[in-house]
């Protein structure tokens, strides 16, 4: 016998914006549930430590940033189940969410902040060495690869934060991209650069990694390909951290509505429900909806906009 659970607003998701979103339906008497999800947090649990968040913080990691939310939201007795949505039936209100629990959460909103997860290369021995060598999360692994030698793919903020994360841990940091320039910022590529002139981190420019080999337990080495030329490098290590960016995390509502290249696309230029969906009473939040600025502070902007968007739409609809 399934179980099923009653609300108002149902916020799927547990990173900045879900938790910003719970805390403010919280504080207008919504008494939202909240969906964790798979990875409670969100990305920012992965980051070791927070520089830009606007407030005083000093050495404060993503974790601990994540659980001063966490801690806000129970102040106002906000319900968290830890539970994965897996279906959802959108076509009719009340709407029907199912996790993987079985349990059914029936509800007059939704709020999706559900966030995103990291892109693969695509190359058939990234899977084969997962685990083994190959991983998406330096501030998780890196301890494992002390004193030893590794190499980071991509150019964005996340791959550059990586490499100097784990010149402080590593022997041998290399960092890979495919392009000249780099898409991170400039403060970063300021320290990044400082660590390439005194040699503790190597930067390989117009390379793409196209073969990962190894024994049966562990990475050996890789082989990189020249972007310009067409050349083979062979470099040995023993670690591959692979940043080269994330999908939104919609597939469970890709055709229940309009989205574009996964992202959910929000009525911005709706005067009084910019984050609703093209479903009447679905709002979307965070990295789900964002592919531009994709910041903590900008996800818990949208996850309070959320709120207070769907608490005017079921004022409006006498729910």
């Amino acid at each position: 016998m399934s179980i099923t659970k009653k609300t108002k607003l149902l916020i799927i998701g547990s990173g900045p914006a879900g938790y910003t979103a719970a805390l403010y339906a919280a504080r207008a008497n919504l008494d939202p549930i909240i969906i964790t999800g798979l990875n409670q947090g969100g990305q920012l649990m992965n980051t070791t430590e927070i520089e830009n968040w606007p407030t005083a913080y000093v050495n404060t990691s993503g974790a601990d940033l994540m659980d001063l939310f966490l801690l806000n939201v129970k102040k106002f007795n906000t319900e968290i189940i830890l539970d994965n949505i897996v279906n959802a039936n959108l076509s009719r209100r009340p709407f029907v969410l199912t996790g993987d629990s079985g349990t059914d959460y029936i509800c007059q909103s939704v709020i999706i902040a559900t966030g995103s997860s990291p892109k693969k290369l695509g190359i058939k021995s990234e899977d084969k060495f997962l685990g083994k060598g190959v991983s998406y999360c330096a501030t998780c692994d890196g301890m494992f690869y002390k004193n030893k030698d590794v190499i980071i793919v991509g150019g964005g903020n996340t791959a550059i934060e990586d490499a100097l994360y784990l010149s402080n841990i590593c022997q041998n940091v290399t960092l890979v991209h495919r392009h000249e320039k780099f898409r991170a910022e400039p403060i970063l590529l300021d320290r990044i650069n400082n660590k390439a002139r005194k040699k503790t981190i190597s930067i390989k420019t117009f390379f793409t990694l196209s073969k990962i080999e190894g024994d049966k337990d562990k990475v050996t080495n890789v082989v990189l390909s020249n972007s310009k030329n067409g050349s083979s490098e062979n470099i040995r290590t023993d670690g591959i951290f692979i940043a080269i960016g994330h999908n939104p995390n919609t597939n469970i509502f890709n055709g229940l509505m309009k989205t574009e290249e996964g992202y959910i696309i929000t009525q911005k230029n709706d005067k009084n429900f910019q984050t609703m969906t093209s479903i009447e009473g679905v709002f979307a939040a965070g990295d789900v909806q964002d592919n531009i600025y994709r910041q903590a502070i900008t996800s818990s902007g949208t996850g309070c906009m959320a709120a207070l968007d769907a608490q005017r739409w079921l004022e409006k609809n006498e729910v």
